[in-house]
């Protein structure tokens, strides 16, 4: 099971149902550029931050702690609330886009939602519903990699370069976190605080 499911294939199929049934979204085409917008958007600031050594050993602290992959168990029973982990942390989307996205969250909102046409509401819960997933998925991957900073970076950097590449309107999620539009997303993710954001993960003041 690969990051990249998430936008394809059957795992892709059961995601947008069951989100497009839980926000009540009749368009599946709609949920589906959000669901891309949300992947695209997570996984790039992920990786630049993941690029720092201490970025990335507070990923992989909290990926042991509080994702490892067992939320992918029982996705669909995940996704329409029948199924939920025993550790809240697991699942508490709001918190992890903010610890992801700090200040820029709200502009990621906007953004996706005037590229799918669904309302910010939705969007907002859309995206609250996927960031679990994604670091399901990245806890998965990190077993699989032997637990290593530069294992988990280069899956990372593969899963968000085929990600980018699969979507031709990957441009404009990435711009989106570049706030001074010089192309560098890292320089702008360490201005908003990133690793004190998280420092968070790790449970430090």
């Amino acid at each position: 099971m690969n990051i990249t499911d998430l936008l394809q294939g059957p795992m892709g199929d059961i995601v947008i149902g069951q989100i497009s049934n839980q926000l009540g979204i009749d368009n599946k085409d709609q949920a589906k550029t959000a669901v891309n917008g949300t992947v695209i958007t997570l996984l790039n600031a992920l990786t630049q931050n993941a690029s720092r050594p201490e970025g990335a050993n507070a990923l992989l602290n909290a990926l042991d702690r509080d994702h490892d992959g067992s939320i992918l168990n029982d996705l669909a029973g995940f996704l329409s609330g029948k199924a939920q982990p025993q550790n809240p942390s697991t699942v508490n989307g709001a918190g992890i886009l903010n610890h992801i996205l700090g200040g820029k969250q709200q502009t990621a909102v906007d953004t996706i939602s005037k590229q799918s046409g669904l309302d910010t509401a939705q969007v907002a819960k859309l995206m609250m519903t996927l960031a679990p997933i994604v670091l399901g998925l990245l806890g998965k991957a990190k077993a699989q990699t032997g637990n290593s900073q530069s294992g988990l970076l280069d899956f990372l950097k593969s899963s968000t370069q085929t990600v980018n590449k699969q979507n031709p309107n990957a441009s404009i999620f990435t711009k989106m976190l570049d706030k001074d539009g010089d192309g560098s997303v890292m320089d702008d993710l360490a201005g908003m605080g990133m690793k004190a954001l998280f420092n968070k993960f790790l449970g430090r003041k």
